[in-house]
Protein backbone atom coordinates (compact mmCIF):
# COMPACT_ATOMS: atom_id res chain seq x y z
CA UNK A 1 0.00 0.00 0.00
CA UNK A 2 1.46 2.90 -1.24
CA UNK A 3 1.40 6.34 1.27
CA UNK A 4 0.80 9.49 -1.27
CA UNK A 5 0.38 12.79 -0.53
CA UNK A 6 -1.47 14.13 2.87
CA UNK A 7 -4.82 15.02 2.63
CA UNK A 8 -5.97 16.34 6.32
CA UNK A 9 -4.18 17.21 9.59
CA UNK A 10 -5.55 17.43 12.74
CA UNK A 11 -4.93 18.38 16.46
CA UNK A 12 -3.73 14.63 16.81
CA UNK A 13 -3.39 13.25 13.27
CA UNK A 14 -2.41 13.63 9.66
CA UNK A 15 -4.39 11.49 6.98
CA UNK A 16 -2.97 10.26 3.44
CA UNK A 17 -4.06 9.30 0.18
CA UNK A 18 -2.87 5.87 -1.28
CA UNK A 19 -3.25 4.41 -4.58
CA UNK A 20 -6.27 2.71 -3.54
CA UNK A 21 -9.03 5.51 -3.50
CA UNK A 22 -11.28 3.63 -0.85
CA UNK A 23 -8.12 3.46 1.16
CA UNK A 24 -6.44 6.19 3.40
CA UNK A 25 -3.57 5.65 5.96
CA UNK A 26 -3.56 7.70 9.51
CA UNK A 27 -0.74 8.85 11.36
CA UNK A 28 -0.72 9.50 15.28
CA UNK A 29 0.60 12.15 16.50
CA UNK A 30 2.35 13.29 20.01
CA UNK A 31 0.80 16.66 19.65
CA UNK A 32 -1.90 17.40 22.75
CA UNK A 33 -4.61 20.02 22.99
CA UNK A 34 -7.07 21.12 25.02
CA UNK A 35 -10.34 23.86 24.82
CA UNK A 36 -10.21 23.05 21.13
CA UNK A 37 -7.21 23.88 20.80
CA UNK A 38 -6.05 27.04 22.76
CA UNK A 39 -3.87 24.62 25.20
CA UNK A 40 -1.11 23.39 23.11
CA UNK A 41 1.66 20.81 24.44
CA UNK A 42 2.98 17.22 23.29
CA UNK A 43 2.66 13.73 25.24
CA UNK A 44 5.65 11.85 24.49
CA UNK A 45 4.44 8.69 22.76
CA UNK A 46 0.89 9.60 22.65
CA UNK A 47 0.94 8.92 19.38
CA UNK A 48 1.83 5.20 19.51
CA UNK A 49 -0.49 4.38 22.42
CA UNK A 50 -3.36 6.42 20.62
CA UNK A 51 -2.79 3.98 17.77
CA UNK A 52 -2.59 1.07 18.86
CA UNK A 53 -4.88 0.66 21.44
CA UNK A 54 -7.80 2.21 19.10
CA UNK A 55 -6.71 -0.43 16.61
CA UNK A 56 -7.68 -3.45 19.08
CA UNK A 57 -10.63 -1.43 20.45
CA UNK A 58 -11.95 -1.38 16.84
CA UNK A 59 -11.15 -4.71 16.43
CA UNK A 60 -13.53 -5.75 19.18
CA UNK A 61 -16.04 -3.24 17.95
CA UNK A 62 -16.13 -5.14 14.65
CA UNK A 63 -16.43 -8.89 16.34
CA UNK A 64 -19.26 -7.22 18.67
CA UNK A 65 -20.95 -6.60 14.93
CA UNK A 66 -19.93 -2.63 15.00
CA UNK A 67 -18.44 -1.75 11.86
CA UNK A 68 -15.81 0.50 11.84
CA UNK A 69 -13.40 2.24 9.45
CA UNK A 70 -10.10 -0.20 10.84
CA UNK A 71 -8.58 -1.94 8.34
CA UNK A 72 -5.10 -3.17 9.37
CA UNK A 73 -2.27 -1.41 11.42
CA UNK A 74 0.75 -0.53 9.20
CA UNK A 75 3.19 0.46 12.11
CA UNK A 76 3.17 1.80 16.00
CA UNK A 77 1.79 5.44 14.42
CA UNK A 78 0.47 4.46 11.04
CA UNK A 79 -3.02 2.44 10.36
CA UNK A 80 -4.97 1.51 7.12
CA UNK A 81 -8.50 2.84 7.22
CA UNK A 82 -11.61 3.39 4.82
CA UNK A 83 -11.73 6.46 3.51
CA UNK A 84 -14.95 8.17 5.01
CA UNK A 85 -17.09 11.36 5.36
CA UNK A 86 -17.15 12.52 9.08
CA UNK A 87 -20.15 13.38 10.36
CA UNK A 88 -19.87 16.83 11.53
CA UNK A 89 -21.18 15.13 15.26
CA UNK A 90 -19.31 14.84 18.24
CA UNK A 91 -21.08 11.97 20.10
CA UNK A 92 -20.54 11.98 24.05
CA UNK A 93 -21.63 8.83 26.20
CA UNK A 94 -21.61 9.66 29.85
CA UNK A 95 -21.60 6.84 32.89
CA UNK A 96 -20.36 9.14 35.36
CA UNK A 97 -20.25 12.73 35.90
CA UNK A 98 -17.78 14.72 34.93
CA UNK A 99 -16.36 17.38 33.25
CA UNK A 100 -18.12 19.60 31.14
CA UNK A 101 -21.18 17.55 32.25
CA UNK A 102 -20.30 18.42 35.85
CA UNK A 103 -19.75 22.09 35.61
CA UNK A 104 -22.64 22.83 33.17
CA UNK A 105 -24.81 21.30 35.54
CA UNK A 106 -22.97 22.20 38.73
CA UNK A 107 -23.11 19.27 40.18
CA UNK A 108 -19.56 16.98 41.87
CA UNK A 109 -17.50 14.55 39.83
CA UNK A 110 -18.11 10.89 40.03
CA UNK A 111 -22.24 10.85 40.62
CA UNK A 112 -22.75 7.09 38.62
CA UNK A 113 -26.16 7.28 36.82
CA UNK A 114 -28.64 4.99 36.47
CA UNK A 115 -28.22 4.93 32.47
CA UNK A 116 -25.85 6.37 30.39
CA UNK A 117 -26.54 9.95 28.95
CA UNK A 118 -26.03 10.36 25.35
CA UNK A 119 -25.44 13.79 24.12
CA UNK A 120 -23.96 15.45 20.70
CA UNK A 121 -22.27 18.65 19.75
CA UNK A 122 -21.33 20.19 16.44
CA UNK A 123 -18.04 19.61 15.11
CA UNK A 124 -16.89 23.15 14.63
CA UNK A 125 -13.33 24.39 16.06
CA UNK A 126 -14.60 27.96 15.68
CA UNK A 127 -18.00 27.88 17.10
CA UNK A 128 -16.53 25.57 20.55
CA UNK A 129 -18.42 22.59 19.58
CA UNK A 130 -21.91 24.07 20.72
CA UNK A 131 -24.52 20.97 21.91
CA UNK A 132 -27.56 20.50 19.65
CA UNK A 133 -30.21 18.05 19.48
CA UNK A 134 -31.33 15.70 17.03
CA UNK A 135 -33.87 18.62 15.61
CA UNK A 136 -30.51 20.98 15.03
CA UNK A 137 -28.62 18.28 13.39
CA UNK A 138 -31.79 17.93 10.98
CA UNK A 139 -32.29 21.08 10.86
CA UNK A 140 -28.58 21.81 9.83
CA UNK A 141 -28.13 19.25 7.61
CA UNK A 142 -25.42 17.67 9.46
CA UNK A 143 -27.10 13.79 9.65
CA UNK A 144 -30.74 12.10 8.58
CA UNK A 145 -32.95 10.98 11.23
CA UNK A 146 -32.31 7.49 10.35
CA UNK A 147 -28.42 7.54 10.52
CA UNK A 148 -28.97 9.63 13.85
CA UNK A 149 -30.90 6.56 15.10
CA UNK A 150 -28.01 4.35 13.76
CA UNK A 151 -25.56 6.29 15.23
CA UNK A 152 -27.39 6.09 18.69
CA UNK A 153 -27.99 2.40 18.37
CA UNK A 154 -23.86 2.44 17.49
CA UNK A 155 -22.45 4.11 20.49
CA UNK A 156 -24.91 2.42 23.50
CA UNK A 157 -23.09 -0.44 21.67
CA UNK A 158 -19.64 0.46 21.65
CA UNK A 159 -20.55 1.84 25.64
CA UNK A 160 -21.52 -1.85 26.92
CA UNK A 161 -18.10 -3.12 25.09
CA UNK A 162 -15.83 -0.61 26.30
CA UNK A 163 -17.29 -0.69 30.13
CA UNK A 164 -16.91 -4.51 30.02
CA UNK A 165 -13.85 -4.47 28.56
CA UNK A 166 -12.02 -1.65 30.89
CA UNK A 167 -13.36 -3.50 33.71
CA UNK A 168 -11.53 -6.43 33.13
CA UNK A 169 -8.36 -4.29 32.92
CA UNK A 170 -9.45 -2.52 36.48
CA UNK A 171 -10.30 0.47 34.86
CA UNK A 172 -13.70 2.44 35.24
CA UNK A 173 -14.87 4.21 31.89
CA UNK A 174 -16.75 7.47 33.12
CA UNK A 175 -17.33 8.64 29.46
CA UNK A 176 -15.73 9.01 26.08
CA UNK A 177 -16.65 10.90 22.63
CA UNK A 178 -17.15 9.01 19.04
CA UNK A 179 -17.46 10.12 15.87
CA UNK A 180 -18.93 8.68 13.08
CA UNK A 181 -18.38 8.51 8.89
CA UNK A 182 -19.90 7.79 6.07
CA UNK A 183 -18.61 5.00 3.42
CA UNK A 184 -19.08 5.79 -0.18
CA UNK A 185 -22.56 4.33 -0.24
CA UNK A 186 -23.63 5.75 2.24
CA UNK A 187 -23.28 3.47 5.19
CA UNK A 188 -22.78 4.71 8.79
CA UNK A 189 -19.53 3.38 10.44
CA UNK A 190 -17.20 3.80 13.36
CA UNK A 191 -14.18 6.16 12.73
CA UNK A 192 -11.57 8.78 14.31
CA UNK A 193 -10.06 6.87 17.56
CA UNK A 194 -11.16 5.20 21.14
CA UNK A 195 -8.25 6.65 22.99
CA UNK A 196 -7.04 8.35 26.28
CA UNK A 197 -7.45 11.43 24.38
CA UNK A 198 -11.59 10.97 23.85
CA UNK A 199 -12.41 8.76 26.49
CA UNK A 200 -12.31 9.41 30.42
CA UNK A 201 -10.82 6.37 32.62
CA UNK A 202 -10.24 6.14 35.78
CA UNK A 203 -8.87 3.25 38.39
CA UNK A 204 -10.88 1.23 39.76
CA UNK A 205 -9.74 1.24 42.99
CA UNK A 206 -8.13 4.40 43.66
CA UNK A 207 -10.37 7.15 41.20
CA UNK A 208 -6.78 8.14 39.48
CA UNK A 209 -6.91 9.58 36.21
CA UNK A 210 -5.62 7.73 33.56
CA UNK A 211 -6.75 9.94 30.90
CA UNK A 212 -6.32 13.61 29.13
CA UNK A 213 -8.29 15.26 31.81
CA UNK A 214 -4.39 15.11 33.41
CA UNK A 215 -3.37 17.09 30.20
CA UNK A 216 -6.27 19.08 30.53
CA UNK A 217 -5.49 19.93 34.24
CA UNK A 218 -1.99 20.48 34.29
CA UNK A 219 -2.02 17.02 36.80
CA UNK A 220 1.56 16.25 35.52
CA UNK A 221 2.44 12.10 35.06
CA UNK A 222 0.72 12.61 31.74
CA UNK A 223 3.11 10.23 29.78
CA UNK A 224 2.77 7.43 32.76
CA UNK A 225 -0.84 7.34 32.75
CA UNK A 226 -0.85 6.95 29.01
CA UNK A 227 1.36 4.14 28.98
CA UNK A 228 -0.36 2.57 32.04
CA UNK A 229 -3.38 2.43 30.16
CA UNK A 230 -1.89 0.64 27.37
CA UNK A 231 0.20 -1.95 30.10
CA UNK A 232 -3.20 -3.19 31.14
CA UNK A 233 -4.88 -3.30 27.98
CA UNK A 234 -1.76 -5.78 26.73
CA UNK A 235 -1.93 -7.59 29.69
CA UNK A 236 -5.44 -8.44 28.86
CA UNK A 237 -5.03 -9.13 25.37
CA UNK A 238 -2.06 -11.49 25.78
CA UNK A 239 -4.22 -12.78 28.51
Amino acid sequence: MEKLEQIYEGKAKKVYRTDDPELCIVEYKDDATAENGKKRGTIVGKGVVNNQMTNRLMARMEKAGIPTHFVRELSERETLVKKVSIVPLEVIIRNISAGHFASRYGVEEGIVFDSPTIEFSYKNDELDDPLLNAYHARALKLATAGEIETIKKYAFAVNEELKAFWKECGVILVDFKLEFGRLPDGTIVLADEISPDTCRLWDEKTHEKLDKDRFRRDMGGVEDAYAEVMKRLLAHDNG
